[in-house]
């Protein structure tokens, strides 16, 4: 028996390994999946899109060191991993699957293949699944409050505040994301502070100039979210929805969105001078350096086909200037 000519192997490997990459993306709600899976687990999976929950989570981490009183034992540890649960797959997914319910009409015209609007979910099974993740974030929420046994229920009010945020993100009449700026900074926001905040309340007392300083940070994050809007500009013209690329241009939309990520993260690296962290105010620095490197070789030369790539080589080196921040915050016992 002859074996195959090496071309049609190496094409049958070729195909498997873009078939597996294909389902990948596919359950952790990244752009570029492709239709047909069926198994009602992996979909639910999907629509909460566990590539989000990434930022969330460290979030948290962020917000413990920068409360200065977290230490390791197995209890803190315990305790972060629940906030994490909190402000990843439960309030994440839920905030994931609601702007999905509400962006059926987009989806159809720019990613058909998600759950929803290829019908591999119905409707009823999507509030259900919006419902439960909602209501186990507020009781995992009060559970920490009364864990970290807080007189007033800080982490339940966040995630009261972080739902309702997510819902008028997404929901009509006031379908916060219609809006370029204001959308993309509630969305900013909700990935930077609200976890932040969440993670220094568990730990210490949530305080004003903290508030303040992930606020400004979030701007940072407002530049994050606008380029996850280079992937629907086509959608977002058709119906009418005000985001930065359709308002400006790709191109111009896209230099905003650096200068907001570049110029927030040094103002943040400047008030740790100010407050005498210098050491941390360099690494947070020199942390932006390769961020710019990125931008300059994958998007300002192509947006719409580098975005991808651009978060995947960009934002490791944004996270750990987070984390950075937190800890010269911490240290200062801000």
């Amino acid at each position: 028996m002859s074996n195959p000519p090496m071309s049609e192997n190496s094409e049958s490997t070729t195909a498997a390994n873009s078939d597996r990459s294909s389902k990948t993306r596919q359950l952790l709600g990244m752009k570029g999946a492709s239709p047909g899976e069926t198994s009602i687990w992996k979909i639910r999976l999907q629509l909460m899109k566990p590539i989000t929950w990434i930022p969330l989570i460290w979030g948290v981490v962020c917000g413990a060191a920068s409360s200065g009183g977290y230490t390791w034992t197995l209890e803190n540890l315990l305790k972060a991993a629940a906030c994490m649960l909190l402000s990843g797959p439960l309030l994440a997914g839920y905030t994931q699957t609601i702007n999905d319910f509400y962006d059926r009409d987009i989806d159809a015209i720019n990613e058909p293949y998600r759950p929803i609007p290829s019908g591999a979910i119905s409707i009823p099974q999507v509030i259900t699944q919006i419902l439960v993740l909602l209501f186990a974030g507020y009781g995992v929420a009060y559970g920490l409050d009364v864990w970290a046994g807080h007189e007033f229920p800080n982490i339940t009010c966040l995630a009261l505040f972080g739902s309702f945020l997510a819902y008028i993100y997404s929901a009509p009449p006031l379908k916060l994301k219609k809006n370029g700026w204001l959308g993309n900074y509630a969305l900013g926001a909700s990935y930077i502070a609200l976890p932040w905040w969440a993670g220094h309340a568990l730990f210490g007392e949530l305080n004003l100039t903290i508030i303040i300083l992930t606020l400004i940070y979030s701007l940072a994050g407002l530049g994050i979210a606008v380029v996850n809007d280079f992937k629907s500009v086509e959608g977002d013209r058709q119906l009418g929805l005000k985001s930065l690329p359709v308002m400006f241009g790709v191109s111009t939309a896209a230099w905003i969105c650096v200068i907001m990520i570049d110029v927030f993260q040094a103002g943040i690296a400047g008030y740790l001078i100010s407050i005498h962290e210098n050491l941390y105010a360099t690494i947070l620095l020199l942390l932006v350096i390769p961020q710019i490197t990125f931008q300059d070789m994958y998007f300002l030369r192509s947006p719409l086909e580098n975005d991808v790539k651009y978060q995947a080589s960009a934002q490791p080196f944004l996270v750990l200037g987070m984390l950075v921040a937190g800890l010269a915050l911490g240290h200062a016992g801000i």
